[in-house]
């Protein structure tokens, strides 16, 4: 007796890590992406695991999110996380400059951890919707994703809006 053997159809997996201050939208670009939903008020993240089928390179593959903690009270166990991941968006509110200076912390923190200056890493302002209460300029933010030699997007996961910048 011949036994059939199912074909292989496990995608590849690409492990993606949000990282950012709390309050920036990590949550909310995740869902919006997810679900394509936007959800006004939630409760802090701890850290919250999603997966969606998607392709890359033209290629199906499943993509990981983890979207992590951004109060300081989860610091430890961040590297944790870090390491498990294959890309990072690092993401900050363009109407808190606070949230920008931080992302410096976490890129080096990864850079650290993962020990390697080239990680995959995309920088993202959100909240571009808010024009008015708008503090840091897109050429802030291109100056810096320049500066790391990363991509950089601004996007409003309320109106799923996204700017891409060419650095």
């Amino acid at each position: 007796m011949v036994k059939k053997v199912a074909a292989k159809t496990d995608l590849p997996l690409h492990k993606i890590i949000m990282v950012g201050s709390g309050g920036v939208g990590k949550s909310a670009i995740t869902l919006q992406y997810m679900y394509g939903d936007f959800i006004e008020e939630y409760d802090p993240t701890k850290a919250d695991s999603y997966r969606k089928k998607a392709t890359l390179d033209g290629q199906e593959c499943m993509i990981d999110i983890l979207d992590t903690a951004g109060q300081e009270e989860y610091a430890a166990i961040r590297d944790n996380y870090y390491r498990s991941g294959e890309g990072f968006l690092c993401v900050f509110s363009l109407t808190e400059t606070e949230s920008f200076s931080n992302t410096s912390e976490f890129r080096d923190q990864i850079c650290r951890v993962l020990d390697d200056e080239k990680i995959p890493f995309v920088l993202v302002g959100n909240k571009c919707d808010l024009t008015t209460q708008r503090k840091v300029t897109t050429a802030q933010g291109e100056a810096k994703a320049r500066e790391w030699g990363c991509s950089y997007l601004e996007t409003s996961a309320k109106t799923r809006l996204i700017n891409s910048s060419k650095v």
